[in-house]
């Protein structure tokens, strides 16, 4: 089920089984997907195996490369910019930085038992939506799928434990991610950010550091080494251009880099591909 504006805006509702699953792959620009498994789901996520239990979801982006390995049954709801804009309204859901344009992170959540009816009704209540054809249709979706936005996030939030977090500090952290997403390809240092945010790297290091996962420079150098990762893999660039592509003057900085995170040169992992 899809539904078109009048301005290019596009939601697309659909239960995925091996019969269809071509449409989990489909690229839309300036697209995000919410991806729940009904059933167990394989697929490979920039190159990474990722097994999706029942029940669980993950939040893609237009950017991630995604592989269909093993499909039984998915729910799948898809959307575009002009049809809900995060970054717009990011005051409304609190999703950016987290759920999606997370830097390196994949977000996923697992439905809890005790929400899994507020989950089941509310798809029933798109679907009911997307068949409707009344004027307030593009009102109605986009209220649905903020309610969608809104669940997902404070599950997360208790899943990750960020629920312990303050409001300010959360929102922080979520900033982080987004200008990572936005800038890492010219900005590798955490002092950048921390100019960007008016806070100071000791700030930064404090609050991440409660998270107890990836310190801020962690979370620049993974960003970095996801888009080196996704351009030797799935493009035909050189080692030459994807080191300017992400920041470096030169091509051995750039090798000693990923030599240091990965373990092998850029040149050797393409062969491996």
């Amino acid at each position: 089920m899809i539904y078109t504006g009048q301005l290019n805006e596009f939601i697309r509702l659909e239960e995925i089984t091996p019969n269809n699953g071509h449409l989990l792959n489909e690229k839309i620009k300036e697209g995000l997907s919410i991806i729940w498994a009904v059933e167990e789901l394989y697929l490979q996520v920039d190159g990474i195996t990722t097994i999706l239990k029942e029940n669980e979801i993950i939040f893609i982006t237009e950017y991630h490369n995604v592989v269909i390995t093993k499909v039984q049954k998915v729910r799948l709801i898809r959307f575009n910019r002009a049809f809900y804009c995060i970054l717009d309204h990011d005051s409304e859901v609190g999703c950016k930085g987290v759920l999606f344009f997370g830097a390196a992170h994949l977000a996923k959540i697992e439905i809890p038992i005790l929400e899994f009816e507020k989950f089941e009704t509310l798809w029933k209540m798109f679907v009911i939506e997307m068949q409707s054809k009344d004027e307030l249709k593009s009102e109605m979706l986009q209220m649905m799928l903020k309610r969608m936005l809104i669940l997902c996030i404070r599950i997360y939030k208790e899943q990750t434990e960020l629920v312990d977090f303050d409001k300010q500090q959360f929102d922080l952290v979520r900033e982080y991610n987004y200008l990572v997403e936005v800038h890492f390809r010219t900005k590798h240092q955490v002092a950048d950010y921390a100019t960007l945010l008016h806070k100071s790297p000791k700030t930064l290091s404090n609050v991440f550091k409660k998270i107890g996962k990836k310190t801020p420079l962690q979370i620049i150098q993974d960003r970095i080494m996801l888009e080196a990762v996704r351009l030797l893999g799935y493009t035909d660039k050189s080692i030459k251009e994807i080191a300017y592509e992400v920041g470096y003057e030169d091509i051995q900085t750039f090798s000693r880099f990923f030599k240091k995170i990965e373990g092998i040169s850029p040149s050797e992992f393409k062969k491996g591909r």
